[in-house]
């Protein structure tokens, strides 16, 4: 593989990751201090996943028009323009639409950078590839929090440094211009039925996809109300990502030797149904709900990395490359559901209502991968 290529797609995600990790908790703040409800933050964050939604069906036809390059490039303009976009522009409706634009480019920029790193991944090396994307993608949403932790939510600042992030990404991207794969729109068939071919991946990534947006979105309103300090849960924020970081490669590596990747996530989804069983014991542990979610961060994220594993180990070829835009679809739409309904559990049962929105979606998900391993079972 160029290592050319392999640093563009990681600048790329990794500039996602970032943006999203350092903007989710700091508009969430500023609309918290601004007076709104957890519903209508909830409904702010979640206008994300509809964007999203628009977006992954149409990365394939800018690729083909643009070029991938010229795609990301234009993509990574966009997102950085609209991030910045925040601070200039106040009100409320002005927020909706700028988070429109700025995740329809951050959608384009995970489905283009994953299909950069399967073009150019040696089948041989795949996983490794893949447990690197997965950890840079984590490793930017663990950054995002950090930062916001050490500069906060007032002033231009956090604002300028999302800015910069993302502009930061088109050097290594533009770098490998001659080394983007080709991109031809006929070679594509339609996603939308891969979304029921293989569920247990698809929704894997839905519950992700919810959990994590919801999850980041609101737990610093969850932290406030239950009277921690806007740093304090900026850093547990932290500590969810950096086991992101440190948990996926091990996962992979996990996902490979098991005979049925299904198993695997069911004990993803299990973990994060007993993570969110206790977190209610924890709130006033600091530490110890910092080890907890340290873990809980990174097997949840196993979701995503071992639902994308298992995608790719009953799918190959054309086929391969729309399930994984069904993928992405599914992570949008869980970005659309989690944020409104942590949001809407939040103000009908306080604080509580985070832990029990995010167990259920979990739960919910627990049994759909038990039954898909007891149908296959019962199979001659």
């Amino acid at each position: 593989m160029h290592l050319r290529s392999l640093a563009a797609a990681i600048a790329t995600i990794t500039a996602v990751g970032a943006a999203i990790g350092l903007g989710i908790p700091l508009l969430s703040i500023l609309l918290e201090s601004r007076g709104y409800s957890a519903s209508v933050i909830g409904a702010n964050t979640a206008v994300a996943g509809v964007a999203s939604i628009a977006a992954a069906p149409l990365a394939a036809p800018l690729a083909a028009r643009l070029g991938v390059v010229r795609a990301i490039c234009a993509m990574l303009l966009l997102g950085a323009f609209a991030f910045l976009g925040f601070h200039y522009f106040q009100q409320l409706w002005a927020w909706f639409g700028l988070r429109i634009l700025l995740h329809f480019s951050l959608t384009v920029l995970f489905v283009l950078s994953e299909y950069w790193i399967n073009a150019s991944a040696p089948p041989e090396k795949r996983g490794l590839v893949l447990g690197i994307y997965v950890t840079t993608l984590s490793l930017g949403f663990a950054l995002g929090p950090w930062l916001f932790s050490r500069i906060g939510s007032t002033g231009s600042l956090p604002f300028y440094v999302g800015f910069g992030i993302i502009l930061l990404a088109l050097l290594p991207v533009i770098l490998a211009w001659r080394d983007s794969p080709d991109f031809e729109e006929g070679e594509h068939v339609p996603f939308l039925p891969y979304i029921f071919s293989v569920p247990t991946a698809t929704m894997a990534v839905f519950v992700f996809g919810a959990v994590e947006t919801g999850g980041f979105a609101l737990f610093p309103v969850f932290g406030a109300r239950i009277g921690y300090p806007e740093a304090d849960s900026a850093l547990l924020l932290s500590m969810i990502g950096l086991g992101n970081v440190l948990l996926q490669i091990p996962l992979g590596l996990v996902s490979d030797r098991v005979h049925d990747r299904r198993k695997l996530l069911l004990f993803c989804a299990m973990t994060g149904l007993i993570g969110m069983i206790v977190l209610p014991h924890l709130m006033t542990q600091w530490y110890m709900l910092a080890a907890v979610l340290f873990v809980w961060g990174g097997v949840v994220a196993g979701l995503y990395t071992v639902g994308l594993a298992h995608l790719g180990s009953e799918l190959t070829g054309r086929e391969l490359a729309s399930a994984n835009a069904a993928f992405i679809f599914c992570y949008a739409i869980g970005m659309l559901v989690g944020p409104q309904a942590v949001g809407v559990g939040m103000d009908i049962w306080g604080p509580s209502g985070f832990p029990i929105m995010l167990g259920t979606f979990f739960a919910a998900y627990a049994i759909l991968a038990l039954a898909r391993l007891l149908i296959r079972k019962k199979r001659p």
